[in-house]
């Protein structure tokens, strides 16, 4: 069961702003979460972290400094020594990811009073870092850690980020751009449809005092360019794509209902786990068609599954958010409408919440607990997305009580890695058809092309396509015919 859910967050030049670094954001959530929960930090027999981006990725450097024990930083704050500390590996589902593994520790007996947490502080850290007084957030805690790593395998293609796939908005700009075109909808419809997706979103921010972008805006001022909304990603605007100048941190207690009374914590507290999935999605160019995900898909609906509900008996819900895809997808494979009435969203998302690295889903997660606690019997749905639709991590939360049931996600993900994946090819030169694209905006107002195809053989390809850029921004380009050639500098599209 969660317990005890705690947030915290802090915006540049406001009142109350006090230039706190990764870790005192989350040891300050924490706190918010034992207090919720009425349980002193020396219960925590386990500590779980959710690593900043700039110690998740191992080419990043810390602008500011960082601890070298993320998890036993935050513990030493909070006066706690638990007997394990884990760093969990990158990604949006690594927040859902830990409930759902030690909600199974705990019921094996492995785990007692078990702590998660995360947090990012990328809004302070990109100030400080240009500044002759930026803090030091250095530090040295000790003990032990299980470092889990970046968990990078099967996103990150070097032979793509070579072809300029570098950025998360191309990345997720040729998924909801393949969609579009199997809907055999126009770009003008589909941003129309991206815009009216996003504006509940808006609204929902505007109420939350912990959203880094409180301004409520409608469906227009949402897909318009103008200068502060600049095109990021064809079809992306800079208002509809995870925002991550952020100082937010957020965290949750678990434990058995057999340590939740031993520890007195009182039954109105009490949130079950009631249902929860975790797959993974194939790497990019083994997709069988780029504006799906089979496994975000069955991993919204094994969740309920596993919990014994439709998506009717939801009261809440929270769909990971980083760009419209994602939402689209994982709403339409639970049946739900993107008007429904009751919502998408529990926090705003993250292009208007925030996008605290890998850590949005603690938040959605603490705010899903507080809205079943307050209607006792009614069941919320959380789901969490790492990489470029990557990981898929979700849940089921409720009041009404439920013994630990494991899902059946090994045997889901076994069929899903059974399916043939088409072969990629690397140097290439023949002919074949557009499946999908991206069209970076970069500064300035110069743009680039990047097509994801199939030759004629049947294998896939990415080409750079600059010199197809009028085909890439005008009429439908998926289907279209193209020449591809390899050169020095990777391939390019006729």
């Amino acid at each position: 069961m969660l317990v005890g859910v705690g947030e915290v967050s802090e915006r540049l030049g406001e009142p109350g702003y006090r230039r706190r670094s990764p870790v005192d954001l989350a040891a300050d959530a924490a706190r918010e979460a034992l207090a919720d929960a009425g349980v002193k930090a020396s219960t925590v027999d386990t500590v779980a972290g959710v690593p900043q981006f700039e110690i998740s990725l191992p080419w990043a450097t810390p602008l500011l400094g960082a601890s070298d024990n993320y998890p036993r930083s935050v513990a030493g704050r909070l006066g706690a020594d638990p007997r394990r500390a884990v760093l969990e590996t990158g990604g949006g589902q690594a927040p859902q990811r830990l409930v759902n593994e030690f909600a199974a520790a705990i019921a094996a007996g492995d785990a007692d009073v078990v702590l998660l947490f995360g947090a990012e502080a990328i809004s302070t850290i990109g100030y400080y870092a240009r500044r002759d007084d930026r803090p030091d957030f250095s530090e040295s805690p000790g003990g032990s850690l299980e470092a889990r790593g970046s968990g990078l395998d099967g996103i990150v293609s070097m032979h793509h980020v070579a072809h300029g796939l570098s950025d998360t908005p191309s990345q997720y700009s040729l998924i909801d751009n393949a969609r579009r075109a199997r809907l055999k909808m126009s770009r003008a419809e589909y941003a129309s449809a991206i815009g009216r997706l996003f504006e509940p979103f808006t609204a929902v921010a505007a109420a939350n005092p912990h959203a880094a972008a409180p301004i409520f805006r409608d469906a227009a001022a949402l897909m318009t360019p103008t200068e502060t909304n600049r095109p990021i990603a064809d079809p992306y605007t800079r208002y509809v794509v995870a925002r991550d100048k952020v100082n937010q941190g957020a965290a949750v207690v678990l434990m058995s209902a057999e340590a939740a009374r031993r520890h007195g914590v009182r039954e109105e507290k009490w949130v079950h786990l009631a249902g929860h999935a975790d797959l993974n999605e194939r790497a990019m160019a083994e997709r069988a068609d780029y504006g799906d995900s089979p496994a975000a898909r069955r991993a919204a609906q094994h969740a309920l599954e596993v919990a014994g509900i439709d998506a009717g008996e939801l009261s809440a819900l929270d769909l990971y958010s980083c760009y419209a895809a994602p939402v689209f997808i994982v709403a339409e494979a639970l049946g739900v409408a993107t008007d429904d009435p009751r919502g998408l969203t529990v926090t705003g998302g993250l292009p208007f919440f925030g996008g605290p690295g890998n850590n949005y889903s603690m938040h959605a997660i603490a705010s899903v607990v507080r809205r079943v606690r307050a209607e006792p019997g009614g069941y919320g749905f959380v789901g969490a997305n790492g990489g470029i639709m990557s990981k898929h991590s979700t849940g089921v939360y409720t009041t009404t009580p439920y013994g630990w049931k494991p899902s059946d996600s090994a045997r889901i993900q076994a069929d899903l890695d059974a399916v043939p994946a088409p072969e990629e090819a690397v140097a290439t030169d023949g002919e074949g058809v557009v499946e999908t694209y991206a069209v970076k905006h970069v500064r300035g107002g110069e743009r680039e092309g990047i097509v994801l195809g199939r030759l004629d053989d049947g294998r896939r390809f990415v080409a750079r396509s600059n010199a197809i850029l009028d085909l890439l921004t005008e009429g439908e380009p998926i289907g279209e015919r193209v020449s591809v050639r390899s050169t020095p500098d990777g391939n390019v599209v006729t």
